[in-house]
């Protein structure tokens, strides 16, 4: 890609071609990510592959550690409670969540653990500050899918894998199913 000095949000969500995902025992995936520092045209080629990447698997969401990068920065594009299209990426997030939230339990999924989803409880609002791809402030709150893809790929970005919040039956079910769809996953989806 050549040299470029500004690269707005339709840019990246367009530019880029998908490319493997990394999967659940890789130990990019089960350790805290590097801050994002440098805000230039190496972030922005990063952000066109992950858009893509997301894109060709059907995801609502996909962390740098996903696609093998050690580095604090993911991209969304899901609905929220309201049935809007949400998009976009956030670097360096922290998430807020509610005194007392209310908690829903829906499927969850993980593009690092294809072909399976087990009831998951979180709750159903969030709040996720960071800094967008030129390293300005940035807050995106979210409900519903939004809100739980905001947590999740917050949690990937510190090591945490959604495994990590199941139950030992919970994991069990996860794995069946992962096993049992893990043909139609072969190690170079979805590029």
């Amino acid at each position: 890609m050549k040299e470029l000095q500004y690269m707005p949000l339709d840019q990246l969500m367009t530019l880029g071609s998908p490319v493997p995902i990394a999967r659940w025992g890789e130990p990019v995936l089960h350790r805290p990510c590097a801050q994002v520092t440098d805000f230039g045209p190496d972030l922005w080629n990063l952000l066109c592959t992950m858009f893509a990447t997301n894109t060709a698997a059907s995801g609502a969401g996909l962390a740098a550690p996903q696609i093998g990068v050690d580095l604090a920065v993911f991209v969304f594009d899901c609905e929220d409670a309201f049935g809007r299209r949400r998009q976009g990426l956030v670097c360096n997030p922290a998430i807020t969540l509610a005194a007392d939230p209310f908690e829903e339990t829906d499927l969850e999924g993980c593009l690092s653990y294809p072909g399976a989803a087990v009831p998951l409880a979180r709750p159903d609002f969030a709040i996720c500050r960071g800094q967008d791809q030129f390293g300005e402030p940035i807050t995106v709150a979210g409900t519903g899918t939004l809100a739980r893809c905001l947590q999740h790929e917050t949690d990937h970005l510190g090591g945490v894998v959604m495994a990590d919040h199941l139950t030992t039956e919970q994991q069990r079910a996860l794995q069946r199913e992962h096993k049992l769809n893990a043909p139609r996953y072969p190690m170079s989806w979805p590029a």
